[in-house]
Parts: structure tokens; C-alpha cells; sequence
């Protein structure tokens, strides 16, 4: 069995293209879903915040006054947390924030993302939408078809024009099939692929 996608071109006209069930036909499993994109955010920080411990602020050697007589409170450093310029309490250290997620998992939840966005008749096959020049205007016009303020485009492979052609539009992307994340794909509205790129999806979470 096969599940439709509608497929529109330049002036407007929708057909559709049939695709494999097994990818774009499954229940939709949120656990699942949320697991992968919080996954794939987790794995994408970087973890390099740092700061020092009492014990790593340079200087505060010498005890800064006697222990009594001074009038002030005891101290035995100058680098104390509660000092201007001491060091941190609880300081933080460089750390791995990574979410392991195995393949069988990973193939599940994309799966279960392009399943939910096609019953939404959120994803669409482009025709002639690749721009043959690095236009902005020129690609308005062809999204136009697809009457969507949050787009993600996909293509089976990085297109320079394309890519150029809509990075002053702050609510277009463009990816790639091997580029493609869970989080792009649950954030935009509207999904549109190639033909192409669809079909190596197929080929790929099956």
C-alpha cells in the first residue's frame, strides 16, 4: 500500500505522488518523537562553560590580616567565594550534554515525524522551484504556490542557488537529505521536498 503526498508546481497545479506506508504511513509515537529532537538539541550544545574554584584564582596566598586584633572578621585568603574576584562556589566545568540514540530508534522517530506531518497535510513535492540564479525574489514568488510562512526546503543534495536565494528569509531553510534533522522538521509549518529527496528518505528509514 502506498500513502499520497501532494505535489504542486510554479502555477499552482496539485497532483500527488504516491510513497511507501511503511515510512510515511506510521502511528505517531510523541515519547519517541520527543526523545529524538531533545536528543538531537542536547547533542548539539557545546558544554564548554567554565569557571574557577577557589583553588584555581590566581594569588589569595597570604592570610590578608592577622586572625585577631584587626577588628575585622577572620580570613584566611583573599580568594574566598564571598570575596570580590574569589573564586566560585559551585563552578562549572566543561561537560558532555550528548543523548545517545541508537539507529533503530533514530529511523522509528523520523518515521513517525514524516508519518504525523503527512495526516497534517503539512508536507508537499516541489516542481521547478529550483531557482536557475541566487534571486531572493525570484524564490517569494515560486513559495508563493505553497501559501506557507514557516518553510523547510529539502533537497536530495546542497544547492548553492537555492541556499543563496533564501538567506534573508528568516522563515525559509534549506537542507539536504543527509543534512535533515527532527527539530527543522517539527518547527516549520510546511515541509517541501523534491521528489528526489523523498524517495532517498524511502530508501533510507526503511
Amino acid at each position: 500500500m502506498s500513502v499520497e503526498i501532494p505535489s504542486i508546481n510554479i502555477n499552482g497545479d496539485v497532483g500527488s505522488v504516491a510513497v511507501s506506508e511503511d515510512v510515511f504511513g506510521c502511528d505517531y509515537n510523541e515519547a519517541l518523537v520527543h526523545q529524538l529532537v531533545t536528543s538531537f538539541l542536547s547533542n548539539g550544545r557545546s558544554g564548554t562553560k567554565a569557571q574557577k574554584s577557589r583553588s584555581e584564582v590566581a594569588g589569595g596566598g597570604a592570610k590578608p590580616w592577622r586572625q585577631k586584633g584587626s577588628g575585622n572578621a577572620r580570613a584566611g585568603t583573599s580568594r574566598s567565594p564571598i570575596w570580590r574576584s574569589g573564586g566560585k562556589t559551585f563552578a562549572s566545568k566543561p561537560r558532555s550534554y550528548e543523548k545517545k540514540l541508537n539507529k533503530k530508534m533514530y529511523k522509528a522517530g523520523m518515521r513517525s515525524i514524516f508519518s504525523e506531518l503527512v495526516r497534517q497535510n503539512r508536507v508537499f513535492i516541489y516542481e521547478d522551484l529550483l531557482p536557475t540564479e541566487p534571486r531572493t525574489k525570484v524564490i517569494i514568488e515560486k513559495l508563493k504556490a505553497y501559501d506557507a510562512s514557516s518553510v523547510l526546503i529539502i533537497t536530495e543534495e546542497h544547492d548553492q542557488n537555492l541556499e543563496l536565494a533564501t538567506r534573508n528569509i528568516c522563515t525559509v531553510d534549506v537542507k539536504s537529505v543527509t543534512t535533515t534533522d527532527p527539530a527543522s522538521l517539527v518547527r516549520h509549518k510546511k515541509i517541501i521536498a523534491s521528489q528526489k529527496a523523498i524517495k532517498l528518505f524511502e530508501e533510507q528509514l526503511a
